[in-house]
């Protein structure tokens, strides 16, 4: 068995929590260290298994993740999976030297937004991909690299995106040795059959590749989204705690698509998760006390997972 199966079986779907990574970059008051491992310490016995937790970026320009490293020692005494985002060399040489699980790089489907985001050609940051590879194949833990692919449903900058481009950046990412290459509706511009054509289209290209979804709920569309990622054969799902997240570099990009209300969907279509959606929930307290001027978002939280019928699905793969 691969690493990338061991961390990502193909047999089962696959929830990452992102909260402590998308859902803090902009905050107007971020977690505590004390609060974060709290936070994963609480969702860890819940069940869950894979969290996005940081970036290795600048203190001094994202202060919410200056304590990454210390983060990432905590997923490794909770044996949880940690993935951290870089976005340039130094982060992902940074990266490298702790036991980060799983590095992170985005590559914008658009021109406008590259540059927008990191001050880069769509051609550099697929070359940094290629680089980080390197980097993590070289090093003695032996991260996997995903390439997120961002605004690949459409851009609040440049608009449309034609989905042969995203077939064409994916395969790029692919050749330069990610791992895993993700999807990501960056500013909620998707619908259900786009969602399930671009998924579609980028497996017909890539064959076996590893693909997974990052979707925001900006308009409302997370769950119906995160339904037609699931029915195109995507396993690998983002969600954030209480809908948490956004992007300071895109216009108009708002909360993620809310993670217990995708573990309520997941169930529902027979995708058994392993996660405890009532334990879950508590973790909902922290961010409610460190963060108080945040718009906390969920159904789940509002009306309740039902009592009266069983939920839990029966089976692991659907």
């Amino acid at each position: 068995m691969t690493r990338l199966s061991e961390v990502y079986p193909p047999d089962r779907v696959v929830l990452r929590e992102v909260g402590l990574r998308d859902g803090l970059q902009m905050v107007q008051r971020h977690p505590s260290t004390a609060a974060k491992a709290d936070w994963l310490r609480r969702e860890s016995s819940a069940g869950v298994r894979h969290f996005e937790i940081g970036s290795f970026l600048p203190a001094m320009a994202m202060p919410q993740f200056a304590d990454v490293r210390e983060i990432i020692d905590i997923c490794q005494r909770l044996d949880v999976h940690s993935a951290a985002l870089v976005l340039n060399d130094r982060g992902a040489a940074d990266a490298v030297q702790t036991p980060v699980g799983e590095i992170v790089t985005v590559v914008s489907a658009t021109e406008e937004h590259s540059q927008a985001n990191a001050r880069r050609s769509r051609k550099d940051a697929i070359a940094l991909v290629g680089r980080t590879v390197e980097m993590a194949r070289n090093s003695e833990t032996l991260p996997l690299v995903q390439a997120g692919i961002s605004m690949a449903f459409g851009c609040s900058i440049a608009g449309e995106v034609d989905p042969d481009e995203v077939v064409r950046i994916a395969a790029a990412c692919a050749d330069a040795g990610a791992d895993i290459i993700g999807l990501a509706d960056t500013v909620g511009f998707a619908g259900p059959d786009q969602v399930q054509d671009l998924v579609e289209c980028v497996k017909n290209e890539l064959g076996d590749v590893a693909l997974s979804i990052h979707l925001h709920d900006t308009r409302g569309m997370g769950v119906a989204n995160a339904s037609a990622a699931l029915d195109a054969g995507i396993r690998v799902i983002d969600g954030s705690l209480a809908g948490l997240g956004g992007c300071p570099f895109a216009p108009g990009a708002t909360g993620n698509v809310v993670f217990e209300d995708l573990i309520y969907l997941c169930e529902r279509k027979g995708f058994a998760t392993g996660i405890d959606l009532e334990k879950l929930m508590s973790a909902r307290e922290i961010a409610a006390s460190e963060m108080p001027d945040e718009h906390l978002r969920g159904a789940l939280a509002r009306a309740g997972a039902p009592r009266q019928i069983s939920w839990h699905a029966q089976q692991s793969t659907g």
